[in-house]
């Protein structure tokens, strides 16, 4: 996938960053294309070499249409945890590192569900926290507007569906 300099792309597990520069650098010996992408939400910058896009799974921003399935994610039903905090770490943590806004809106959705069953670890409320911010700068920065705006209607859609579920009265 080829990207241009002010592209507003997706870095899994880091979130948007915009292509800032494209340049050559020597590494071992060889000359390799890299794309200087410096991270919104906490103005690092990041190295990605252009032949490795693909493996750490830097994107484009989701679409329009996209957003529709990632709002039909975060107000569905939730799934039965895995009752052992290890593996269901293990299986959170695989989801976050796809970098697929559907995989870790699945991550955000059970973590909230599971916290009005029982304390989140603190691994998890860390993983929690990741996900919502990762799911927040994305849907704010396509639909342009307001980050604490769409982490309202994030948390309304959470809260909803937490609603709707069987026995779901809120703590």
């Amino acid at each position: 996938m080829d990207f241009n300099v002010g592209d507003k792309v997706i870095y899994p597990n880091q979130g948007v960053g915009v292509i800032k520069d494209v340049c050559l650098r020597s590494i071992a010996g060889r000359q390799e294309q890299f794309y200087l992408l410096k991270i919104t939400s906490n103005n690092s910058t990041v190295m990605i070499p252009v032949a490795n896009v693909d493996h750490v799974g830097l994107r484009r921003l989701c679409s329009d249409s996209q957003l529709d399935g990632l709002f039909d994610i975060l107000r569905g039903q939730f799934s039965t945890p895995n009752p052992d905090w290890k593996n269901r770490y293990k299986d959170n943590l695989e989801k976050m590192r796809t970098g697929s806004i559907f995989e870790v809106a699945e991550v955000l959705k059970n973590l909230y569900f599971l916290s009005y069953q029982k304390s989140l670890s603190f691994r998890e409320k860390k993983m929690f926290d990741r996900a919502r911010q990762l799911i927040v700068s994305e849907i704010a920065t396509v639909k342009g507007e307001d980050l604490d705006q769409i982490e309202q209607q994030v948390d309304t859609m959470l809260a909803d569906a937490y609603q709707r579920c069987e026995g779901g009265a809120t703590a």
